[in-house]
């Protein structure tokens, strides 16, 4: 039985997102006041430097410090499960290889940070008005990009992702 080839050499992408989202927390660190509004869109968009110890929205933030082990594991094992599909995806089905690297990269580019700061660095933020988006960076906005391909193409691709990986 030939080998076919697989999706790995798509986690070049995991890479270049990984490489992003560390160059721009270094400038941030660097460059950006903590707790401060940097105008970058009167009106929209802000430059500001803050930082999460918990998950999407600041989920278990006080939690007492446990939660940066659980979301390091959890996404180690949520790598390691993309990283596995990949092998059983054909090189050619990007549908599917790009979603799983998008949220490969996002998730270690963020398990970086916990491990070198105890805290995920967040420094975007949008805001209409009174409301403000919660703070976020490249490696959510990759996690969240990779999120909504892996339900797109899931849902309106039928099974063929699925039966990619098991030719």
């Amino acid at each position: 039985m030939a080998v076919k080839p697989n999706a790995l050499p798509w986690l070049v992408v995991s890479a270049l997102v990984i490489v992003l989202d560390q160059l721009s927390k270094a400038w941030v660190m660097a460059e950006l006041p903590e707790f401060q509004a940097i105008p970058v869109i009167d009106g929209f968009w802000n430059w500001y430097r803050t930082y999460n110890t918990g998950a999407a929205f600041s989920f278990l933030s006080d939690a007492g410090g446990w939660q940066q082990y659980f979301f390091v594991a959890l996404a180690l094992a949520i790598t390691g499960l993309l990283g596995y599909w990949l092998t059983r995806t054909p090189r050619r089905d990007w549908k599917t290889a790009l979603p799983y690297v998008l949220v490969i990269g996002g998730a270690l580019g963020n398990v970086i940070d916990r491990l070198l700061h105890g805290k995920v660095i967040d420094f975007i933020q949008w805001y209409w008005h009174d409301y403000h988006w919660p703070a976020f960076n490249v490696a959510d906005s990759a996690i969240v990009a990779g999120a909504i391909g892996i339900a797109l193409f899931g849902l309106f691709g039928g099974n063929k992702a699925a039966e990619g990986r098991r030719e």
